[in-house]
Protein backbone atom coordinates (compact mmCIF):
# COMPACT_ATOMS: atom_id res chain seq x y z
CA UNK A 1 0.00 0.00 0.00
CA UNK A 2 0.82 3.94 -0.50
CA UNK A 3 1.63 5.94 2.42
CA UNK A 4 -2.03 7.65 1.16
CA UNK A 5 -3.74 4.15 1.67
CA UNK A 6 -2.21 3.36 5.26
CA UNK A 7 -4.48 3.03 8.25
CA UNK A 8 -3.39 5.87 10.50
CA UNK A 9 -1.68 5.14 14.07
CA UNK A 10 -3.89 3.98 17.18
CA UNK A 11 -4.94 7.65 18.66
CA UNK A 12 -2.52 9.22 20.61
CA UNK A 13 -3.66 8.86 24.46
CA UNK A 14 -2.46 11.08 27.32
CA UNK A 15 -3.41 10.73 31.01
CA UNK A 16 -3.41 14.41 31.75
CA UNK A 17 -4.47 16.83 29.20
CA UNK A 18 -2.98 19.67 31.29
CA UNK A 19 0.44 18.67 31.20
CA UNK A 20 0.03 18.40 26.93
CA UNK A 21 2.41 21.43 25.57
CA UNK A 22 -0.66 22.02 23.20
CA UNK A 23 0.27 24.22 19.83
CA UNK A 24 -3.41 25.87 19.58
CA UNK A 25 -6.70 25.39 20.68
CA UNK A 26 -10.44 26.34 20.21
CA UNK A 27 -13.66 25.01 21.12
CA UNK A 28 -14.52 23.04 17.72
CA UNK A 29 -12.03 21.92 15.70
CA UNK A 30 -12.98 21.22 12.07
CA UNK A 31 -10.81 18.75 9.95
CA UNK A 32 -11.39 18.91 6.52
CA UNK A 33 -12.19 22.86 5.41
CA UNK A 34 -15.05 21.50 2.44
CA UNK A 35 -18.77 22.00 2.25
CA UNK A 36 -19.45 20.64 5.21
CA UNK A 37 -16.59 21.93 7.18
CA UNK A 38 -17.67 25.40 6.41
CA UNK A 39 -20.73 24.90 7.07
CA UNK A 40 -20.49 23.64 10.49
CA UNK A 41 -18.07 26.14 11.20
CA UNK A 42 -20.28 29.22 9.72
CA UNK A 43 -22.94 27.87 12.42
CA UNK A 44 -20.74 27.38 15.38
CA UNK A 45 -19.26 30.93 14.89
CA UNK A 46 -22.31 32.65 14.38
CA UNK A 47 -23.32 31.30 17.99
CA UNK A 48 -20.18 32.67 19.82
CA UNK A 49 -18.29 29.88 19.26
CA UNK A 50 -14.41 29.53 18.76
CA UNK A 51 -13.50 27.59 15.54
CA UNK A 52 -10.42 26.70 13.90
CA UNK A 53 -10.48 24.64 10.89
CA UNK A 54 -7.79 22.50 9.84
CA UNK A 55 -6.98 21.89 6.10
CA UNK A 56 -4.20 19.43 4.23
CA UNK A 57 -4.75 21.76 0.83
CA UNK A 58 -6.29 25.05 0.50
CA UNK A 59 -9.99 24.47 1.43
CA UNK A 60 -12.63 23.37 -0.57
CA UNK A 61 -12.29 19.96 -1.51
CA UNK A 62 -14.73 17.90 -3.27
CA UNK A 63 -17.55 21.00 -2.76
CA UNK A 64 -14.96 23.37 -4.46
CA UNK A 65 -15.16 21.43 -8.18
CA UNK A 66 -18.60 20.39 -7.76
CA UNK A 67 -21.05 21.49 -9.73
CA UNK A 68 -22.35 23.69 -7.34
CA UNK A 69 -26.07 22.43 -7.05
CA UNK A 70 -27.86 22.64 -3.87
CA UNK A 71 -30.77 19.94 -3.47
CA UNK A 72 -33.88 22.33 -1.80
CA UNK A 73 -37.18 22.91 -2.50
CA UNK A 74 -40.84 22.92 -0.37
CA UNK A 75 -41.02 26.29 -2.03
CA UNK A 76 -38.52 27.85 -2.37
CA UNK A 77 -38.25 31.90 -3.66
CA UNK A 78 -36.59 30.82 -7.24
CA UNK A 79 -39.20 28.10 -7.46
CA UNK A 80 -42.01 30.61 -6.90
CA UNK A 81 -39.98 32.96 -9.49
CA UNK A 82 -39.91 30.07 -12.17
CA UNK A 83 -43.66 29.43 -11.33
CA UNK A 84 -42.93 25.97 -10.05
CA UNK A 85 -45.25 24.71 -6.89
CA UNK A 86 -43.65 22.57 -4.89
CA UNK A 87 -44.42 21.46 -1.23
CA UNK A 88 -42.01 19.81 1.55
CA UNK A 89 -44.40 16.73 1.55
CA UNK A 90 -43.80 16.71 -1.90
CA UNK A 91 -40.26 16.63 -1.90
CA UNK A 92 -40.47 14.29 1.16
CA UNK A 93 -42.16 11.97 -1.03
CA UNK A 94 -39.84 12.10 -3.69
CA UNK A 95 -36.46 11.74 -1.37
CA UNK A 96 -37.89 9.41 0.29
CA UNK A 97 -37.76 6.60 -2.57
CA UNK A 98 -33.95 8.09 -2.99
CA UNK A 99 -32.84 7.97 0.50
CA UNK A 100 -34.42 4.74 1.91
CA UNK A 101 -33.36 3.70 5.24
CA UNK A 102 -29.95 6.08 4.48
CA UNK A 103 -31.42 7.97 7.53
CA UNK A 104 -34.89 8.03 9.45
CA UNK A 105 -38.44 9.52 8.09
CA UNK A 106 -38.10 11.80 10.84
CA UNK A 107 -34.85 13.12 9.99
CA UNK A 108 -35.53 13.65 5.91
CA UNK A 109 -38.78 15.11 6.96
CA UNK A 110 -36.69 17.94 9.51
CA UNK A 111 -34.16 17.96 5.96
CA UNK A 112 -37.36 18.80 3.81
CA UNK A 113 -39.03 21.24 6.45
CA UNK A 114 -35.92 22.88 6.75
CA UNK A 115 -34.75 23.03 3.04
CA UNK A 116 -35.67 26.85 2.46
CA UNK A 117 -34.20 28.31 5.56
CA UNK A 118 -31.48 26.44 4.48
CA UNK A 119 -31.17 28.07 0.96
CA UNK A 120 -31.58 31.58 2.41
CA UNK A 121 -29.04 30.52 5.28
CA UNK A 122 -26.37 30.27 2.08
CA UNK A 123 -27.75 33.86 0.60
CA UNK A 124 -26.61 35.25 3.77
CA UNK A 125 -23.28 33.99 3.56
CA UNK A 126 -22.97 35.72 0.12
CA UNK A 127 -24.20 32.62 -2.14
CA UNK A 128 -26.77 33.43 -5.18
CA UNK A 129 -29.13 31.14 -6.65
CA UNK A 130 -31.77 31.52 -9.20
CA UNK A 131 -35.29 30.27 -10.50
CA UNK A 132 -34.69 30.04 -14.23
CA UNK A 133 -35.02 26.43 -16.02
CA UNK A 134 -34.30 24.95 -19.14
CA UNK A 135 -36.93 24.23 -21.64
CA UNK A 136 -35.24 20.63 -21.76
CA UNK A 137 -34.23 17.77 -18.71
CA UNK A 138 -30.35 18.17 -19.03
CA UNK A 139 -27.92 16.16 -16.54
CA UNK A 140 -26.78 19.71 -15.92
CA UNK A 141 -27.60 23.19 -17.28
CA UNK A 142 -25.69 25.37 -19.50
CA UNK A 143 -24.51 29.18 -17.82
CA UNK A 144 -28.37 30.61 -18.80
CA UNK A 145 -30.38 27.90 -16.05
CA UNK A 146 -30.04 28.36 -12.38
CA UNK A 147 -32.71 25.57 -11.18
CA UNK A 148 -33.55 22.23 -13.12
CA UNK A 149 -34.83 18.91 -12.67
CA UNK A 150 -31.32 17.63 -10.68
CA UNK A 151 -32.93 13.65 -10.37
CA UNK A 152 -35.65 11.50 -11.12
CA UNK A 153 -38.26 13.50 -10.31
CA UNK A 154 -40.08 13.70 -13.40
CA UNK A 155 -39.56 9.87 -14.34
CA UNK A 156 -42.91 8.46 -14.62
CA UNK A 157 -42.36 5.77 -11.57
CA UNK A 158 -41.49 8.62 -9.28
CA UNK A 159 -43.92 11.71 -10.37
CA UNK A 160 -46.40 8.79 -9.51
CA UNK A 161 -45.60 8.74 -6.23
CA UNK A 162 -44.93 12.21 -5.74
CA UNK A 163 -45.63 15.76 -7.27
CA UNK A 164 -42.50 16.53 -9.50
CA UNK A 165 -40.49 20.24 -9.55
CA UNK A 166 -37.05 21.40 -10.26
CA UNK A 167 -35.13 21.14 -6.79
CA UNK A 168 -31.63 21.49 -8.56
CA UNK A 169 -30.71 24.90 -7.58
CA UNK A 170 -27.14 25.83 -9.22
CA UNK A 171 -24.79 28.35 -7.22
CA UNK A 172 -24.87 31.63 -9.74
CA UNK A 173 -21.55 32.65 -11.47
CA UNK A 174 -19.67 31.45 -14.63
CA UNK A 175 -18.61 28.27 -15.25
CA UNK A 176 -18.88 25.11 -12.98
CA UNK A 177 -20.48 26.85 -10.35
CA UNK A 178 -18.70 24.62 -7.21
CA UNK A 179 -15.87 27.50 -6.75
CA UNK A 180 -19.22 30.38 -6.68
CA UNK A 181 -20.73 28.04 -3.87
CA UNK A 182 -17.46 27.51 -1.41
CA UNK A 183 -15.86 30.66 -1.94
CA UNK A 184 -18.82 33.29 -0.55
CA UNK A 185 -18.91 30.86 2.64
CA UNK A 186 -15.23 30.46 3.06
CA UNK A 187 -15.16 34.72 2.51
CA UNK A 188 -18.07 35.15 5.31
CA UNK A 189 -16.52 32.08 7.82
CA UNK A 190 -13.20 33.77 8.08
CA UNK A 191 -14.46 37.74 7.84
CA UNK A 192 -16.03 36.14 11.10
CA UNK A 193 -13.55 34.59 12.99
CA UNK A 194 -13.21 31.47 12.22
CA UNK A 195 -9.22 30.48 12.02
CA UNK A 196 -7.84 28.26 9.08
CA UNK A 197 -4.68 26.88 9.43
CA UNK A 198 -3.95 25.27 5.77
CA UNK A 199 -1.45 22.24 4.42
CA UNK A 200 -2.10 20.98 7.79
CA UNK A 201 -2.94 17.24 8.02
CA UNK A 202 -4.42 15.68 10.79
CA UNK A 203 -3.04 11.81 11.29
CA UNK A 204 -3.93 10.79 14.95
CA UNK A 205 -6.38 11.94 17.51
CA UNK A 206 -5.79 12.55 20.67
CA UNK A 207 -8.04 10.87 23.10
CA UNK A 208 -7.81 11.13 27.16
CA UNK A 209 -7.43 8.43 29.75
CA UNK A 210 -11.49 8.00 29.70
CA UNK A 211 -11.27 7.70 25.62
CA UNK A 212 -12.80 11.24 25.34
CA UNK A 213 -11.40 13.17 21.94
CA UNK A 214 -9.91 16.17 22.96
CA UNK A 215 -7.50 17.13 20.20
CA UNK A 216 -5.53 16.25 17.36
CA UNK A 217 -1.81 15.87 16.23
CA UNK A 218 -1.41 17.31 12.77
CA UNK A 219 1.34 17.74 10.49
CA UNK A 220 1.59 21.34 9.06
CA UNK A 221 3.95 22.36 5.94
CA UNK A 222 5.70 25.60 7.16
CA UNK A 223 3.73 28.69 5.91
CA UNK A 224 5.67 30.46 3.16
CA UNK A 225 8.64 27.97 2.54
CA UNK A 226 9.58 26.42 -0.37
CA UNK A 227 7.88 22.60 0.45
CA UNK A 228 4.67 24.94 0.97
CA UNK A 229 4.78 26.75 -2.27
CA UNK A 230 5.48 23.18 -4.25
CA UNK A 231 3.11 21.66 -2.38
CA UNK A 232 0.19 23.84 -3.28
CA UNK A 233 1.44 23.76 -6.92
CA UNK A 234 1.79 20.37 -7.16
CA UNK A 235 -1.73 19.66 -5.44
CA UNK A 236 -3.56 22.12 -7.99
CA UNK A 237 -2.19 20.63 -10.91
CA UNK A 238 -3.09 17.08 -9.64
CA UNK A 239 -6.70 17.67 -8.85
CA UNK A 240 -6.92 19.80 -11.99
CA UNK A 241 -5.50 16.66 -14.56
CA UNK A 242 -6.98 14.00 -12.77
CA UNK A 243 -10.10 13.94 -15.01
CA UNK A 244 -7.90 13.71 -18.35
CA UNK A 245 -5.33 11.82 -17.44
CA UNK A 246 -5.77 9.67 -14.06
CA UNK A 247 -1.88 7.84 -14.19
CA UNK A 248 -0.17 11.15 -14.13
CA UNK A 249 -2.27 12.78 -11.59
CA UNK A 250 -1.41 10.02 -9.73
CA UNK A 251 2.40 10.36 -10.18
CA UNK A 252 1.75 14.07 -8.93
CA UNK A 253 -0.28 12.94 -5.77
CA UNK A 254 2.95 10.75 -4.83
CA UNK A 255 5.07 13.58 -4.98
CA UNK A 256 2.67 15.63 -3.30
CA UNK A 257 2.85 12.93 -0.18
CA UNK A 258 6.84 12.97 -0.19
CA UNK A 259 6.93 16.40 0.43
CA UNK A 260 4.22 16.20 3.44
CA UNK A 261 6.43 13.28 4.63
CA UNK A 262 9.59 14.96 4.11
CA UNK A 263 8.52 18.68 5.60
CA UNK A 264 5.47 18.85 7.90
CA UNK A 265 6.15 19.72 10.99
CA UNK A 266 4.43 18.30 13.86
CA UNK A 267 1.56 19.90 15.87
CA UNK A 268 -1.01 18.88 18.70
CA UNK A 269 -3.91 21.16 18.43
CA UNK A 270 -6.54 21.35 21.90
CA UNK A 271 -10.32 20.99 21.06
CA UNK A 272 -12.50 22.19 24.21
CA UNK A 273 -15.34 20.62 23.34
CA UNK A 274 -15.38 18.65 19.97
CA UNK A 275 -13.55 17.52 16.86
CA UNK A 276 -15.49 17.35 13.58
CA UNK A 277 -14.12 15.04 10.97
CA UNK A 278 -15.26 16.33 7.17
CA UNK A 279 -12.55 15.13 5.09
CA UNK A 280 -15.17 13.31 2.72
CA UNK A 281 -15.32 10.43 1.00
CA UNK A 282 -12.61 7.44 0.02
CA UNK A 283 -12.93 7.17 -3.68
CA UNK A 284 -9.37 7.55 -4.10
CA UNK A 285 -8.24 5.37 -1.68
CA UNK A 286 -7.74 1.41 -3.77
CA UNK A 287 -7.16 -0.22 -0.69
CA UNK A 288 -10.67 0.60 1.21
CA UNK A 289 -12.72 0.10 -2.33
CA UNK A 290 -10.89 -3.02 -2.67
CA UNK A 291 -12.72 -3.72 0.89
CA UNK A 292 -15.79 -1.96 0.98
CA UNK A 293 -16.84 -1.37 -2.84
CA UNK A 294 -15.13 -3.72 -5.21
CA UNK A 295 -17.40 -3.55 -8.21
CA UNK A 296 -16.71 0.26 -8.39
CA UNK A 297 -12.84 -0.35 -8.75
CA UNK A 298 -12.78 0.34 -12.74
CA UNK A 299 -14.52 3.38 -12.78
CA UNK A 300 -13.33 6.97 -12.84
CA UNK A 301 -12.50 8.45 -9.04
CA UNK A 302 -14.71 12.10 -8.54
CA UNK A 303 -13.54 14.19 -6.10
CA UNK A 304 -9.95 15.42 -5.13
CA UNK A 305 -7.19 13.93 -3.63
CA UNK A 306 -8.30 14.65 -0.21
CA UNK A 307 -11.42 12.28 -0.72
CA UNK A 308 -9.02 9.35 0.03
CA UNK A 309 -10.89 8.11 3.45
CA UNK A 310 -8.55 9.54 6.08
CA UNK A 311 -11.26 11.02 7.76
CA UNK A 312 -13.21 8.06 7.82
CA UNK A 313 -10.04 6.08 9.38
CA UNK A 314 -9.44 8.39 11.91
CA UNK A 315 -12.73 8.40 13.46
CA UNK A 316 -12.62 4.17 12.97
CA UNK A 317 -9.22 4.57 14.66
CA UNK A 318 -11.24 6.14 18.00
CA UNK A 319 -13.99 3.41 18.11
CA UNK A 320 -16.28 4.77 15.46
CA UNK A 321 -18.02 2.68 13.44
CA UNK A 322 -18.37 2.64 9.65
CA UNK A 323 -21.85 2.42 7.62
CA UNK A 324 -22.93 1.86 4.18
CA UNK A 325 -19.37 1.25 3.15
CA UNK A 326 -20.49 -0.91 0.02
CA UNK A 327 -22.51 2.17 -1.52
CA UNK A 328 -20.73 3.82 -4.15
CA UNK A 329 -21.99 5.87 -7.03
CA UNK A 330 -21.69 5.58 -10.90
CA UNK A 331 -22.57 8.22 -13.03
CA UNK A 332 -23.51 6.99 -16.49
CA UNK A 333 -25.50 10.14 -17.86
CA UNK A 334 -26.89 9.95 -21.35
CA UNK A 335 -28.50 13.20 -21.87
CA UNK A 336 -27.04 15.72 -23.67
CA UNK A 337 -27.72 14.52 -25.90
CA UNK A 338 -31.22 13.60 -25.38
CA UNK A 339 -31.15 11.66 -28.84
CA UNK A 340 -29.13 8.51 -26.91
CA UNK A 341 -31.49 8.92 -24.27
CA UNK A 342 -34.29 8.26 -26.66
CA UNK A 343 -32.47 5.76 -27.66
CA UNK A 344 -32.31 2.53 -25.69
CA UNK A 345 -29.50 0.52 -23.51
CA UNK A 346 -28.86 -3.27 -23.74
CA UNK A 347 -27.22 -6.25 -21.76
CA UNK A 348 -25.03 -8.22 -23.21
CA UNK A 349 -28.07 -10.41 -23.66
CA UNK A 350 -29.52 -7.53 -26.36
CA UNK A 351 -32.50 -6.99 -23.07
CA UNK A 352 -33.26 -3.55 -21.69
CA UNK A 353 -33.06 -2.86 -18.19
CA UNK A 354 -33.78 0.30 -17.39
CA UNK A 355 -35.74 3.24 -18.34
CA UNK A 356 -33.60 5.66 -20.15
CA UNK A 357 -34.34 8.91 -19.36
CA UNK A 358 -33.70 8.36 -15.62
CA UNK A 359 -30.98 9.99 -13.72
CA UNK A 360 -27.87 9.23 -14.83
CA UNK A 361 -27.15 7.75 -11.39
CA UNK A 362 -30.16 5.51 -11.26
CA UNK A 363 -28.93 3.98 -14.79
CA UNK A 364 -25.20 3.29 -13.22
CA UNK A 365 -26.64 1.37 -10.61
CA UNK A 366 -28.22 -1.00 -12.43
CA UNK A 367 -25.37 -1.14 -15.09
CA UNK A 368 -22.69 -1.77 -12.22
CA UNK A 369 -24.97 -3.93 -9.62
CA UNK A 370 -27.25 -5.65 -11.95
CA UNK A 371 -25.69 -5.85 -15.17
CA UNK A 372 -21.79 -6.93 -14.53
CA UNK A 373 -20.94 -3.01 -15.84
CA UNK A 374 -22.97 -3.63 -19.24
CA UNK A 375 -24.27 -0.79 -21.23
CA UNK A 376 -24.88 -1.22 -25.38
CA UNK A 377 -26.57 1.79 -26.51
CA UNK A 378 -28.37 1.32 -29.75
CA UNK A 379 -29.58 4.24 -32.07
CA UNK A 380 -30.17 4.70 -35.40
CA UNK A 381 -29.38 7.12 -38.01
CA UNK A 382 -31.91 9.56 -37.65
CA UNK A 383 -30.59 9.97 -33.56
CA UNK A 384 -27.23 9.52 -34.38
CA UNK A 385 -27.79 12.68 -36.76
CA UNK A 386 -29.77 14.49 -34.09
CA UNK A 387 -26.98 13.60 -31.89
CA UNK A 388 -24.52 15.55 -33.19
CA UNK A 389 -27.23 18.64 -33.39
CA UNK A 390 -27.62 18.53 -30.05
CA UNK A 391 -23.99 18.96 -29.18
CA UNK A 392 -22.89 21.64 -31.31
CA UNK A 393 -20.26 24.34 -30.02
CA UNK A 394 -21.87 26.83 -27.47
CA UNK A 395 -24.79 24.45 -27.04
CA UNK A 396 -23.20 22.30 -24.05
CA UNK A 397 -20.69 21.99 -21.90
CA UNK A 398 -17.05 20.97 -23.06
CA UNK A 399 -17.05 17.96 -20.23
CA UNK A 400 -20.54 16.86 -21.87
CA UNK A 401 -19.41 17.44 -25.94
CA UNK A 402 -16.12 15.93 -25.79
CA UNK A 403 -17.56 12.59 -24.48
CA UNK A 404 -20.43 12.41 -26.58
CA UNK A 405 -18.42 13.45 -30.00
CA UNK A 406 -15.23 10.75 -29.58
CA UNK A 407 -17.52 8.05 -28.93
CA UNK A 408 -19.89 9.12 -31.61
CA UNK A 409 -17.27 9.13 -34.20
CA UNK A 410 -14.78 6.34 -32.52
CA UNK A 411 -17.34 4.20 -30.72
CA UNK A 412 -20.29 3.39 -32.64
CA UNK A 413 -20.47 0.41 -34.63
CA UNK A 414 -22.73 0.29 -37.80
CA UNK A 415 -25.14 -2.48 -39.03
CA UNK A 416 -27.22 -2.07 -42.62
CA UNK A 417 -29.69 -4.69 -40.72
CA UNK A 418 -30.27 -5.74 -37.07
CA UNK A 419 -28.33 -9.08 -37.82
CA UNK A 420 -25.26 -7.29 -39.15
CA UNK A 421 -25.20 -4.71 -36.26
CA UNK A 422 -25.59 -7.91 -33.69
CA UNK A 423 -23.15 -9.61 -35.54
CA UNK A 424 -20.68 -6.91 -35.09
CA UNK A 425 -21.24 -6.19 -31.45
CA UNK A 426 -21.75 -9.67 -30.28
CA UNK A 427 -25.02 -9.47 -29.35
CA UNK A 428 -27.51 -12.36 -29.73
CA UNK A 429 -29.65 -11.43 -33.37
CA UNK A 430 -32.74 -12.86 -32.07
CA UNK A 431 -32.85 -10.94 -28.37
CA UNK A 432 -31.82 -7.87 -30.20
CA UNK A 433 -34.37 -8.10 -32.37
CA UNK A 434 -37.40 -8.50 -29.83
CA UNK A 435 -36.45 -5.53 -27.86
CA UNK A 436 -37.01 -3.13 -31.05
CA UNK A 437 -40.12 -4.69 -32.00
CA UNK A 438 -41.16 -4.19 -28.43
CA UNK A 439 -39.46 -0.74 -27.94
CA UNK A 440 -40.66 0.34 -31.61
CA UNK A 441 -44.43 -0.92 -30.89
CA UNK A 442 -44.25 1.76 -27.78
CA UNK A 443 -43.04 4.37 -29.75
CA UNK A 444 -46.02 4.14 -31.81
CA UNK A 445 -47.83 4.04 -29.29
CA UNK A 446 -49.54 0.51 -29.39
CA UNK A 447 -48.04 -0.57 -26.14
CA UNK A 448 -47.01 0.62 -22.79
CA UNK A 449 -43.29 0.88 -22.78
CA UNK A 450 -42.22 -1.82 -20.71
CA UNK A 451 -39.83 0.46 -18.42
CA UNK A 452 -42.38 3.59 -17.91
CA UNK A 453 -40.42 5.68 -19.89
CA UNK A 454 -42.19 9.16 -21.46
CA UNK A 455 -43.54 9.83 -24.61
CA UNK A 456 -41.06 12.52 -25.40
CA UNK A 457 -38.10 9.95 -24.51
CA UNK A 458 -39.45 7.38 -27.21
CA UNK A 459 -38.39 7.26 -30.82
CA UNK A 460 -39.17 4.32 -33.68
CA UNK A 461 -36.08 2.85 -34.66
CA UNK A 462 -37.55 0.83 -37.36
CA UNK A 463 -35.96 2.64 -39.80
CA UNK A 464 -31.82 1.80 -40.34
CA UNK A 465 -28.80 1.62 -40.10
CA UNK A 466 -28.43 1.31 -36.78
CA UNK A 467 -25.55 2.01 -34.24
CA UNK A 468 -24.23 0.89 -31.42
CA UNK A 469 -22.32 2.62 -28.78
CA UNK A 470 -20.67 0.53 -25.73
CA UNK A 471 -21.13 2.79 -22.59
CA UNK A 472 -19.80 0.22 -20.48
CA UNK A 473 -18.65 0.59 -16.67
CA UNK A 474 -15.12 -0.31 -18.16
CA UNK A 475 -15.34 2.19 -21.78
CA UNK A 476 -11.82 3.78 -22.43
CA UNK A 477 -13.34 6.37 -24.52
CA UNK A 478 -16.60 7.24 -21.77
CA UNK A 479 -14.98 6.79 -18.52
CA UNK A 480 -17.76 6.60 -15.96
CA UNK A 481 -17.12 8.65 -12.61
CA UNK A 482 -17.74 7.10 -9.22
CA UNK A 483 -18.12 8.41 -5.96
CA UNK A 484 -18.58 6.91 -2.30
CA UNK A 485 -21.59 7.19 0.22
CA UNK A 486 -20.69 5.43 3.33
CA UNK A 487 -18.85 6.75 6.07
CA UNK A 488 -19.04 6.78 9.94
CA UNK A 489 -22.40 6.37 11.55
CA UNK A 490 -23.66 9.61 13.70
CA UNK A 491 -25.95 10.49 15.42
CA UNK A 492 -29.29 12.27 13.75
CA UNK A 493 -29.44 14.80 16.17
CA UNK A 494 -26.32 16.06 16.89
CA UNK A 495 -23.51 14.56 14.25
CA UNK A 496 -21.95 12.61 16.70
CA UNK A 497 -20.36 9.73 15.48
CA UNK A 498 -21.69 6.23 17.35
CA UNK A 499 -19.20 3.10 18.02
CA UNK A 500 -20.38 -0.59 17.41
CA UNK A 501 -22.70 -0.42 20.33
CA UNK A 502 -24.41 2.70 18.86
CA UNK A 503 -23.33 4.58 21.87
CA UNK A 504 -21.71 8.28 21.02
CA UNK A 505 -17.49 8.43 20.92
CA UNK A 506 -17.70 11.53 23.22
CA UNK A 507 -15.95 14.72 21.62
CA UNK A 508 -16.63 13.04 18.17
CA UNK A 509 -18.56 14.27 15.21
CA UNK A 510 -18.56 13.95 11.20
CA UNK A 511 -20.45 15.36 8.68
CA UNK A 512 -20.86 15.36 4.89
CA UNK A 513 -19.55 12.61 2.91
CA UNK A 514 -17.32 11.66 5.86
CA UNK A 515 -20.20 10.45 7.32
CA UNK A 516 -23.62 8.43 6.67
CA UNK A 517 -26.10 10.60 5.37
CA UNK A 518 -29.59 11.57 3.74
CA UNK A 519 -27.05 11.15 0.15
CA UNK A 520 -25.84 7.84 1.74
CA UNK A 521 -28.38 5.22 -0.51
CA UNK A 522 -28.69 6.82 -4.35
CA UNK A 523 -27.42 9.79 -5.29
CA UNK A 524 -29.11 12.80 -6.62
CA UNK A 525 -27.49 16.10 -7.92
CA UNK A 526 -27.51 18.63 -5.39
CA UNK A 527 -28.28 16.40 -2.50
CA UNK A 528 -24.48 15.52 -1.59
CA UNK A 529 -24.36 19.55 -0.75
CA UNK A 530 -27.39 19.82 1.04
CA UNK A 531 -26.47 17.17 3.16
CA UNK A 532 -23.55 18.92 3.66
CA UNK A 533 -25.06 22.35 4.96
CA UNK A 534 -27.62 19.90 6.66
CA UNK A 535 -25.09 17.62 8.29
CA UNK A 536 -22.41 20.16 9.20
CA UNK A 537 -24.70 23.33 10.63
CA UNK A 538 -26.09 20.56 13.00
CA UNK A 539 -22.68 19.50 14.54
CA UNK A 540 -22.11 23.39 14.46
CA UNK A 541 -25.16 23.69 16.45
CA UNK A 542 -24.25 21.16 18.83
CA UNK A 543 -21.01 21.91 19.83
CA UNK A 544 -22.36 25.92 20.03
CA UNK A 545 -25.25 24.44 22.78
CA UNK A 546 -22.50 22.66 24.77
CA UNK A 547 -20.33 25.65 24.79
CA UNK A 548 -23.24 27.75 26.23
CA UNK A 549 -24.00 25.22 28.90
CA UNK A 550 -20.29 25.31 29.54
CA UNK A 551 -20.45 29.04 30.35
CA UNK A 552 -23.88 28.74 32.15
CA UNK A 553 -22.40 26.04 34.32
CA UNK A 554 -19.33 28.20 34.95
CA UNK A 555 -21.00 31.20 35.80
CA UNK A 556 -23.09 29.22 38.50
CA UNK A 557 -20.30 27.99 40.25
CA UNK A 558 -18.55 31.38 40.54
Amino acid sequence: MTAMQQHPDAPLRVADPGQVKWDDSADLLVVGFGGAGVCAALEARGQGTSVLALERFAGGGATARSGGVVYAGGGTPQQAAAGVEDSPQAMFDYLRQEVGDAVSADTLRDFCVRSRDQLAWLQRQGAGFEGSVPPVKTSYPSDQYFLYYSGNEAVPSYARQARPAPRGHRALGKGMSGYNFYAPLKSSALGQGVRLRTQCEVRRLVLDASGRVIGVEAWELPTGSRAAKRHARLARWTDALHPYSPPLAERLRRKVRELELAHAERRLIRANHGVLLSAGGFVFNQAMLTVHAPRYLGGLPLGTSGCDGAGIRLGNSAGGAMGRMDRASAWRFINPPLAWARGVIVNAAGQRYCNEEVYGAKLGHAMVEEQGGRAILIINRALYKDAFAQIGPGKVWSFQRLPALLNLLFNARRGKTLSQLAERTGLPRAALEQTLVAYNAAARGEREDAWGKSAGFLASLEQGPWYALDLSFDSALYPCPVITLGGLRVCEGSGQVLGEDRQPVPGLYSAGRNAVGVASNFYVSGLSLADCVYSGRRVGAHVAGLVRAAKSSQGEQQ
